[in-house]
């Protein structure tokens, strides 16, 4: 089971908790659907021994949660805020008596606005500000935390909020270097929280980082078109995946930026490219790519009537979850992979007579988790799975009406009601197979 602090907790004020850049980014007119907003959210914050409860009720064993890094650094950097720390130790501790082991991701978004009023991730000084916060979190929950993901899907922080102009916050248009500037600053917190975890998270602790890696499926699985989606796969992620795992960035891509390549300082390359215990996938899309005339990789579009749930991004590719978790392994070395986000994104989701009978869902995952099950029996070191979303939340620029939850929450009263999605997973969970 999966969530992130922002999209839950709520409090957005409280217990001296600062704004961070979502917090602002709601409240520029247009930018969040209906003017939603993060003050209350979930308000698990208030919930999460109920919402454990919860949780313990459906038989979930494994949990990844994020920490807010503005309810412990309000500033980003400055004064340390002990209530932020003691809130999420009363957290851990409710989670130990559950029976829930934690999976901490360090940054899911949630970027101090005071950070981002510096520069954000344009600024090497943001890097130091993250360095200076993962050595706090580890030092403070080492001995309650002992997996950790540095950090979530590095392009949807960097490219859709610097480059694009949204729909993520901050919502700035940068040209190519600067972005390509703050892939490189995030990829050296990346480094900073591997160095935290291995200094300060005591023995067996385990780290890695969680991508949003672009996934293609060959059309045909014959050996022309897998090697076409392999190559594929290994340019489209060569930014990202060949510095963790190579240790440097290609000469192909440094040739293609040109210009615009990042900045590297003296020992960079080696901080990025320390040794992880595993990758996280977040596993949602995948395009169609065949051999091409030419030789090379030939990418085909979708239809318009291609299947897809309510969030018009999410078009359903099963073989996705196969292809993203063999890919990963085949082009980049990967030893232990845990598909860290799947899930769909529908509108609809009522209660009636007590039930939500989310049958689309069901059947979305029955669909992607048979295609998990054929990889790990094709020898692909998958070693875990998590469900996007335990409960519904903000949606990022969705507001409240897309719902991604196996739990229904109704925003007005925040009444938890289990979806039949909820009964039908944890059925999965208790035989440990789809059903």
């Amino acid at each position: 089971m999966a969530t992130a602090a922002p999209q839950i907790e709520g409090a957005s004020v409280a217990d001296g908790k600062g704004e961070s850049v979502w917090d602002r980014y709601a409240r520029v007119p247009g930018k969040v659907h209906n003017g939603d907003n993060l003050d209350v959210a979930c308000d698990h914050y208030g919930r999460f021994k109920e919402d454990f409860a919860l949780m313990r009720s459906l038989g979930v064993k494994h949990y990844r949660l994020s920490l807010a890094w503005p309810r412990i650094y309000p500033q980003g950097d400055g004064a340390l805020n002990q209530a932020g720390l003691d809130f999420y130790h009363r957290l851990f501790d409710a989670m130990q008596e559950a029976g829930i082991t934690p999976w901490v991701t360090l940054f899911h978004w949630d970027l101090p606005q005071a950070l981002e009023d510096r520069g954000g991730w344009v600024s090497r000084s943001t890097v130091k500000a993250f360095a200076r916060y993962a050595d706090t979190v580890v030092q403070a929950f080492g001995t309650k935390v002992k997996n950790w993901i540095t950090l979530n899907e590095i392009r949807c922080f960097t490219q859709m909020g610097y480059a694009d102009g949204g729909p993520k916050a901050p919502g700035r248009k940068e040209p190519a270097g600067v972005v390509n500037q703050t892939y490189h600053h995030a990829l050296l917190s990346h480094g900073e929280a591997v160095r935290a975890v291995r200094q300060y998270g005591g023995p067996g602790a385990r780290v890695g980082l969680t991508d949003n890696s672009d996934i293609c499926v060959p059309v045909t699985e014959t050996p022309a078109d897998i090697a076409a989606a392999r190559e594929w796969f290994a340019e489209r992620n060569i930014h990202l995946l060949a510095p963790v795992y190579q240790g440097r960035y290609a000469d192909s891509y440094l040739e293609k930026c040109g210009a615009d390549a990042p900045h590297i300082a003296p020992g960079d390359m080696q901080l990025i490219g320390q040794r992880t215990d595993f990758l996280g996938l977040n596993i949602y899309v995948g395009s169609y790519v065949r051999a091409g005339a030419d030789g090379r990789p030939q990418k085909l579009g979708l239809p318009a009537n291609y299947p897809r749930a309510d969030s018009p991004w999410l078009r359903l590719v099963p073989q996705a979850m196969y292809w993203g978790t063999r890919l990963a392994h085949e082009a980049y070395g990967v030893k232990e992979i845990y598909v860290t986000e799947n899930g769909c994104g529908y509108n609809a989701d009522a209660v009636v007579n007590g039930e939500v009978i989310d049958l689309h869902r069901r059947d979305f995952l029955r669909g992607y988790l048979r295609e998990l099950h054929r990889a790990i029996r094709d020898g692909v070191p998958v070693a875990g799975y998590f469900l996007w979303s335990f409960m519904d939340n903000f949606e990022w620029e969705d507001g409240y009406e897309r719902r991604f939850g196996i739990v229904h929450v109704d925003f007005a009263t925040q009444k938890r009601t289990p979806k039949l999605s909820a009964h039908y997973y944890s059925a999965i969970m208790a035989a440990n197979r789809v059903l």
